[in-house]
């Protein structure tokens, strides 16, 4: 017991990070996210077999070997550092991995969004003579999301679980890693495990709860 309360600040420090990589993720992801679907959707072919290709390609791809690319492929073989700090850099290398990843599926779900949106109202906005985008931006989307609050709700939830294998991009500071080496030293392992599992529960369920009440407080009526 000992032991679990010295370590238990690095543990702490640890999920915080896995935290923080999710705010970012998350925030990225769905900017990023509702680009893609744009491309997805896009009237231009080209534009649409690119961003097919993108999303299956990585949708499909184990996030690991996303993430080890980030940082065998991207950092080490190419040359991209976004800083000289280690820790640093391997954050941003997980973010950008995370966020390839991530908005893939937020694409997919704003994809089936948009296709419970009445053709008619695309008809009309071009009848009125809004371009692709003004249509998309100010009609399609904003009802695209309504519908899927719940989905994407699972999306960021599986995305804040998917911090844990952060190492596979040599990030060496989230809970996951800090957690093993933990073990290694202690030789204490089910408490913790219990307590990082409780601890992000306490994160996850409430996103749960609260997508959930939202995509029916917000549910469009067809």
């Amino acid at each position: 017991m000992d032991e679990l309360i010295e370590y238990a600040p690095d543990l702490l420090a640890g999920f915080a990070e896995n935290l923080k990589l999710s705010a970012v993720c998350g925030v990225l992801s769905l900017i990023f996210g509702t680009i893609l679907v744009g491309i997805r959707v896009s009237p231009t072919p080209v534009l649409r077999a690119a961003g097919t290709t993108y999303v299956n390609i990585a949708r499909n791809t184990p996030l690991t070997l996303v993430l080890a690319f980030s940082s065998l492929g991207l950092s080490d073989q190419i040359g991209l550092v976004f800083s000289d700090e280690p820790s640093t850099n391997g954050f941003w290398l997980v973010v950008l991995g995370l966020t390839a990843y991530t908005s893939t599926f937020v694409c997919e779900a704003l994809r089936a969004g948009i296709n419970t949106v009445p053709f008619g109202q695309a008809e009309a906005a071009r009848a009125i003579g809004l371009t692709f985008l003004q249509s998309l931006s100010m009609i399609i989307l904003p009802q695209a999301f309504r519908a899927v609050i719940a989905p994407l709700g699972n999306v960021m939830i599986a995305m804040i679980k998917n911090t844990t294998v952060a190492i596979a991009a040599g990030y060496l500071a989230d809970v996951a890693f800090v957690m093993k080496d933990t073990f290694d030293t202690t030789g204490v392992s089910i408490p913790i495990f219990l307590g990082i599992v409780v601890a992000f529960m306490v994160v996850v369920l409430p996103i749960g709860f609260l997508t959930g009440w939202l995509a029916k407080r917000l549910a469009v009526a067809r």
